[in-house]
C-alpha cells in the first residue's frame, strides 16, 4: 500500500520548511500558505506582487545555499513565523510588516558575491490559491521516499527530505513509480489530483538543510543514474477536502 508519509509546506519561499500532520487542500491551488512570501534581490525584474514571477527574481537556495538551513513554524491564527537557523539567533516576525528585522537577520547567509536581499514580499496571487512556487500553475508537488532512497544509494549519502522543498511525500511506492502517474490521476484521501509534470531540479538540492553547506553533486547524480535531472511531479488539486499523514494514496478509478 502507497501511504501519505510527509506534508510539508514553505511559507517564504525558499526560507524555510515546515511539517504538518494534516492540511485542507482546495481545487486549482496551491498548498496552503505555501510560499505566500517572497524575498526580492538586488536584480529583480518582476516582484510578484501583481501575479506569478518566476523563481530568478527571489533569492533562493541555488545560488544562496546557506538558506537551505532554514526552519520555519507559522501560526496562521496569528501570522507570526518563527525562523531558525543554525548560525543565526532565532526569530520571531509577522512577514507582512516585519520585513527590514528580516533582511537584517537573513542578510549575514548570503554570499558576499550575489545579490543581496531586498525587500520580504507577499504576492497578491496568493489570495488566488497561487503562491510563488517554481511553476506558474496551481501545483503541489509530489516526492517519492522511494526515489529519494534510490538517488541516496547513487550518492552514497543519506539524503534529506528537505533538499527538494516538497509538499507531499509517498511511502510505499516503487522508485521513480512517481513518473508513471504522469497523465493520469490519483487520490490521497478524499483528494483528487491530476498528475500533469515532471520536475526539473536546480542546484539549491546540492546544500545540506543541516548545515547550508554544498556537499552532495545531486544533478550529476540524477544525470549519472538515470539521463535527467528530474526528481518528483507537480499535481493539480481536482476538489476540496482535507488530507493527513498515513492517508492512501492509489489511482483513481
Amino acid at each position: 500500500m502507497i501511504t501519505l508519509a510527509h506534508i510539508y509546506r514553505h511559507p517564504i519561499k525558499a526560507h524555510g520548511s515546515e511539517r504538518l500532520d494534516r492540511v485542507a487542500l482546495s481545487a486549482n491551488a496551491t498548498l496552503p500558505w505555501d510560499r505566500v512570501w517572497a524575498v526580492t534581490h538586488e536584480g529583480t525584474q518582476d516582484d510578484g506582487t501583481a501575479d506569478w514571477a518566476r523563481c530568478r527574481n527571489f533569492s533562493r537556495g541555488a545560488s544562496s545555499p546557506q538558506l537551505m538551513a532554514i526552519t520555519s513554524q507559522l501560526d496562521v491564527s496569528t501570522g507570526m513565523l518563527a525562523l531558525s537557523h543554525p548560525d543565526r539567533p532565532d526569530i520571531t516576525i509577522h512577514p507582512d510588516t516585519d520585513g527590514d528585522a528580516f533582511i537584517d537577520w537573513v542578510s549575514p547567509l548570503m554570499p558576499a558575491e550575489g545579490r543581496a536581499s531586498t525587500r520580504l514580499i507577499r504576492a497578491d496571487s496568493a489570495a488566488k490559491g497561487q503562491g510563488l512556487t517554481d511553476n506558474p500553475e496551481p501545483y503541489v508537488s509530489i516526492l517519492n521516499l522511494a526515489s529519494l532512497r534510490a538517488l541516496s544509494q547513487k550518492t552514497g549519502r543519506d539524503m534529506s527530505v528537505l533538499r527538494f522543498r516538497g509538499n507531499l511525500w509517498v511511502e510505499g511506492a516503487a522508485p521513480w513509480e512517481e513518473f508513471d502517474w504522469l497523465d493520469q490521476t490519483i487520490t490521497i484521501g478524499g483528494v483528487r489530483l491530476a498528475v500533469e509534470g515532471r520536475i526539473d531540479r536546480c542546484r539549491a538540492t546540492e546544500a545540506n538543510p543541516q548545515t547550508g553547506k554544498r556537499d552532495t553533486d545531486t544533478l550529476g547524480a540524477l544525470r549519472d543514474g538515470w539521463g535527467h535531472i528530474d526528481f518528483g511531479v507537480f499535481a493539480r488539486v481536482l476538489n476540496n477536502a482535507e488530507i493527513a499523514v498515513g492517508d492512501p494514496v492509489q489511482l483513481a478509478p
